[in-house]
């Protein structure tokens, strides 16, 4: 029962929206993972299958969101960006791009974009902003940067430098040529001192047993998701100047000062952040 008037909001949105609750989805697994309570009983038992042969698979979900909140942090506070267009949002957990960016300058504005019904409609419902910044969302396909540039473009500044997010979303586009071809329309798209940040899905830590879940996700009726090596996603910052530390394990992508010095626990999704023009 949805309790809060937030919920209640969403509820009525989501009433009219065509969901499969009969397959898993990777944004509700994902969301499972994170602890959140926006999922079906088939996401939750793929993702209880996904942690018995991969135990720690959430950590790795917990390290993205930890590794979004840097990069946010430092694209803000020591870069200077101010509007970000993040694809392939998810579904609203803590942390959110918008409310990092506008926690540490309210003016902030943020695009969110993805395809999914049920993200849309609780990212309309859940998600709010400051008075002083913007927070807008887009229903589209990452395979048609076009419809999203031209969307964006009526929220977001592209005279003024962009922060764009694709967080473990191109990971969903299964063809090599294609993902490539995605990602540098973007990013060409976007004014010089823009930043791309990127993570993907990776079988360079726990190798045959990751490529298997992934095979078996989605033959299951599954958001289909691949693996790529850490040099195959170094070729999608060949447009940008990656900073330091390059793709890396999220978890050690410039880790907290309190952790500097301890060598962190390697997860499956690796990050890294460039700086374009």
């Amino acid at each position: 029962m949805c309790r809060s008037w937030t919920r209640r909001l969403a509820c009525s949105i989501i009433a009219g929206v065509d969901i499969d609750s009969s397959k898993p989805q990777s944004a509700r697994i994902w969301n499972y993972w994170l602890g959140g309570k926006d999922n079906y009983p088939v996401d939750r038992e793929a993702g209880d299958e996904v942690r018995a042969r991969i135990p720690d698979i959430a950590d790795g979900a917990r390290a993205e969101r930890a590794f979004l909140v840097r990069v946010v942090l430092h694209l803000v506070g020591e870069v200077g960006i101010r509007q970000f267009l993040d694809v392939g949002t998810g579904l609203p957990t803590l942390n959110n791009t918008h409310e990092v960016a506008q926690t540490t300058v309210p003016e902030c504005r943020i695009v969110y974009v993805d395809n999914d019904p049920l993200v849309l409609a609780h990212a309309r419902a859940l998600l709010t902003s400051t008075p002083e910044g913007v927070t807008e969302y887009i229903h589209a396909d990452l395979r048609d940067p076009d419809t999203i540039l031209t969307e964006a473009a009526r929220i977001l500044d592209f005279s003024q430098p962009v922060g764009l997010m694709l967080l473990g979303v191109v990971n969903h586009i299964m063809d090599c040529d294609e993902a490539y071809s995605v990602v540098n329309r973007l990013v060409t798209s976007l004014p010089s001192g823009s930043y791309l940040a990127l993570t993907h899905s990776t079988a360079e830590v726990h190798g045959e047993p990751m490529l298997e879940v992934m095979r078996q996700v989605t033959e299951r009726g599954g958001t289909p998701i691949r693996a790529r090596t850490r040099q195959e996603l170094v070729r999608f910052f060949d447009s940008t100047e990656l900073l330091d530390p390059g793709v890396v394990s999220c978890s050690r992508w410039r880790p907290d000062p309190i952790q500097v010095g301890t060598q962190q626990a390697e997860v499956y999704l690796f990050g890294g952040v460039g700086r374009i023009g």
